[in-house]
């Protein structure tokens, strides 16, 4: 297996060499490295270093980046996981030329799991997590981080797909990046609260081709029962933009109000906050002290995260301005509008046409129309 060498954050190690010319390189390698998903590992990096764990495991190692970084920068006892024994070859090169006292282990993680816990849990398999969050939520003591990269049946666009994966019905709407995300976060709060367990989201997002989050695990039938009060149903009107939200185990029959149309329930899906805006204000302040400085979309997915209202879905205000037959104004005009009309509003990360609000959807409407 030819290896070329490849610098992650302050950490270097060796990865497959990868045929650049295919449509998808990662795939043409013996072993799965995502130089795209450089983001994702830096801010599990940087939250570490905020959340402190007694220990990590990075289950599904590859090519044991992951692991290595949160050693050597975060300098927390880590744990690499992998079944595979080409990885776990290359797992040891890379942790051999490290030099870092990190523990290796080759074997499923799911058994590895049932018989070891840790305190930082990290499942990054390739596609969908699902078969792995059982054994995630057993084996973690505090922090379980998710990567979800099947976002066609999170989002919707595999229906069945995701109604099999998630016991919960995606729909493919305007914000179907965000439905992805609280589906999977209800999925993993429902498979918790078995075990009379909370979950308390920290940091959880989407980007380009997945879905990630970061909770903290909460010990209680109470903490369950909290979760739970937070998960149901985004109620989306196929015909307009009209959508509404009902906090329920179960969905009721509901009616557009602008239409007459039946509204079509999304989930069960969370409906609560996806971050903890404490932990994020730390983690933008930590920011300016990493080495070398982080790129500058991480610095703005964090700002907007912070900003960012809990509200469940978001308007695309230039479909909505298309609809309407106007041209869109600048986003900050018409969230200056909401804001005039006594209503919250804010951009979100999910996508740069979005607007989350609390405000009626006529409401909305005026904002993107009005030419005062």
């Amino acid at each position: 297996m030819d290896l070329t060498e490849a610098t992650e954050g302050s950490t270097s190690f060796l990865v497959p060499v990868q045929d650049n010319t295919t449509q998808f390189p990662p795939g043409s390698a013996p072993i799965f490295f995502n130089r795209r998903m450089a983001i994702n590992r830096t801010i599990t990096v940087l939250l570490l270093s905020l959340l402190e764990p007694s220990d990590y495991l990075d289950a599904m190692g590859a090519t044991g980046i992951r692991g290595l970084r949160v050693s050597h920068e975060c300098g927390i006892p880590v744990t690499i996981c992998d079944r595979e024994t080409s990885a776990i070859d290359l797992i040891k090169e890379n942790v051999q030329r490290s030099g870092l006292p990190i523990t290796i282990v080759q074997r499923d993680v799911n058994a590895l799991l049932s018989e070891q816990s840790f305190d930082a849990v990290d499942l990054d398999p390739f596609g969908t997590p699902q078969p792995f969050v059982d054994a995630g939520i057993k084996g973690t003591r505090r922090f379980l981080f998710v990567t979800a990269t099947d976002t066609a049946p999170l989002c919707g666009a595999h229906l069945k797909a995701g109604i099999r994966r998630y016991s919960a019905v995606p729909m493919n709407t305007e914000y179907h990046s965000e439905v992805g995300l609280r589906i999977l976060l209800g999925f993993v709060v429902r498979q918790t609260a078995r075990y009379d367990r909370g979950v308390e989201p920290i940091f959880c997002y989407a980007r380009e081709h997945f879905a990630r989050l970061h909770v903290r695990l909460l010990r209680g039938p109470q903490a369950a029962d909290n979760s739970l009060k937070q998960t149901g149903y985004i109620h989306q009107c196929r015909k307009c933009p009209y959508r509404e939200t009902e906090a329920a185990i179960l969905s009721s029959s509901r009616t557009c109000p602008h239409c007459g149309e039946p509204l079509q329930p999304i989930g069960p899906v969370w409906l609560g906050d996806l971050h903890n805006r404490t932990i994020l204000a730390d983690m933008r302040a930590r920011v300016a002290t990493m080495t070398p400085g982080p790129a500058k979309e991480l610095v703005k997915l964090l700002d907007t995260c912070m900003e960012e209202l809990p509200f469940p879905g978001f308007y695309d205000y230039h479909l909505l301005a298309k609809r309407l037959g106007c041209s869109p104004p600048e986003i900050a005009t018409v969230l200056s509008r909401i804001n005039a009309e006594g209503y919250l509003a804010s951009r979100t990360h999910f996508s740069g046409y979005g607007i989350k609000t609390e405000a009626p959807l006529a409401v909305v409407l005026d904002a993107i129309r009005s030419q005062s």
